[in-house]
């Protein structure tokens, strides 16, 4: 499976199929959904399932589906032959406190912020493989507040071929503790307040898909899938609401770099910094942003000869003010002119100095085209009160 071609795909025809949920005292949401998955068309049966839930809620989906006595997650595997599915308890996940120990329920802030985090972080991790791997989030099991952390952390990190549902059980099977799933063959259930009995194979159970804002490409670098080690659901939330604002920059002359409206710091060669900080500066100051040269200087008219010599001179005068001059480039020593290759190298390596960074958002920050048609003006395409300067020296 190449890249080119992977977000074509369904997501049953993914080698790695994750289920994900969480789960309270209904461990049952978990075969009922497996149910719904199987039977949908076409099937998605999940080469793997994850839990993520309280002490008391491991206990209870150990017991009830894993056995010893009840195991049914292994009577659903045997009844629809879903083989290949990789489920025991070292998938049961456990919410743990700041001590690191289990959560027995989710009541306080601390206890919710711990919730939130290991999710977001199993979200992130499952959704790191972007090739091979589809994930499915459901949201039928657990607390209110944690199927939001568990839909928020999809919205986030979610990509093409993952997918949100929530499974639908209809009444009376939906409070019945001992309805697990749609059985092939009869089986009597006892329905205590209406006195009762109800045959379980007569359940229609159905999966109904959630559509869900994917925002994975707006994350900032440093929040992006393949990013390893611990991460906050407040911490990812926090920058995705800086990434989503106007963008903003701060030329820093003193530390060479730009810190953008996320805070993410880019670093930059001094030719580089300078010539952004030259556009910037123009674009601040409400002046008609700089043309690109024309590639054959042999043909420039002399017109053009002044414009780009303008150029050079300025270029030349913000570089000494912001003591960038000596590293601005052999090929400008000896310059009359600003050519189009010294222009085009900077754009080139600003763009690259950016996606490195930032990812996707390099493109709020880059070196536009800011008139269209030609001769075309270049520059930031940021509002100008939302550009400033630490470290340009006198004028």
């Amino acid at each position: 499976m190449t890249k080119a071609n992977f977000p074509l795909l369904p997501p049953c025809a993914y080698p790695n199929r994750v289920l994900l949920m969480v789960t309270g005292r209904t461990p049952q949401v978990v075969t009922e959904t497996l149910y719904a998955l199987a039977r949908q068309d076409p099937p998605f049966v999940p080469t793997e399932v994850h839990l993520i839930t309280t002490a008391e809620g491991a206990q209870d989906a150990r017991l009830s589906l894993l056995g010893p006595d009840e195991e049914w997650f292994h009577k659903l595997v045997a009844d629809y032959a879903l083989s290949g599915i990789r489920f025991d308890a070292s998938h049961i996940h456990v919410i743990l406190d700041r001590d690191g120990n289990p959560v027995t329920d989710i009541r306080t802030q601390a206890e919710h912020e711990a919730c939130a985090d290991l999710i977001t972080e199993m979200v992130r991790d499952f959704t790191a493989d972007e090739e091979d791997t589809a994930l499915h989030v459901s949201l039928a099991g657990g607390r209110k507040t944690m199927t939001y952390y568990l839909g928020n952390a999809l919205t986030l990190f979610g990509r093409p071929q993952d997918r949100l549902s929530h499974v639908l059980v209809p009444p009376p099977y939906e409070t019945n503790r001992a309805f697990f799933y749609p059985t092939p063959g009869s089986r009597p259930l006892y329905i205590e307040p209406l006195k009762r009995y109800f045959d379980a194979k007569d359940a229609e159970v159905t999966l109904a898909e959630i559509p869900f804002v994917r925002l994975r490409d707006s994350l900032p670098g440093r929040f992006k899938g393949l990013a390893q080690g611990a991460v906050s659901f407040t911490g990812v939330v926090a920058a995705m609401q800086q990434a989503l604002q106007p963008p903003a920059v701060t030329v820093d002359y003193s530390a060479s770099t730009l810190v953008l409206a996320d805070g993410s710091v880019v670093r930059m060669g001094a030719a580089d910094l300078a010539f952004y900080g030259w556009l910037a500066d123009r674009r601040r100051s409400g002046m008609e942003p700089p043309r690109i040269p024309a590639k054959n200087s042999d043909r420039w008219s002399s017109d053009e000869r002044q414009l780009y010599a303008g150029y050079l001179k300025e270029f030349e005068e913000h570089a000494r003010r912001t003591d960038l001059r000596e590293g601005t480039g052999q090929d400008m020593k000896a310059a009359k002119a600003m050519t189009y290759q010294f222009f085009t190298q900077r754009k080139t390596c600003i763009r690259k100095a950016l996606e490195e960074s930032v990812g996707p958002l390099a493109d709020a920050y880059d070196i536009h085209d800011l008139t269209g048609g030609r001769p075309a003006g270049f520059g930031p395409r940021i509002d100008p009160e939302r550009i400033q300067v630490i470290g340009d020296g006198p004028r």
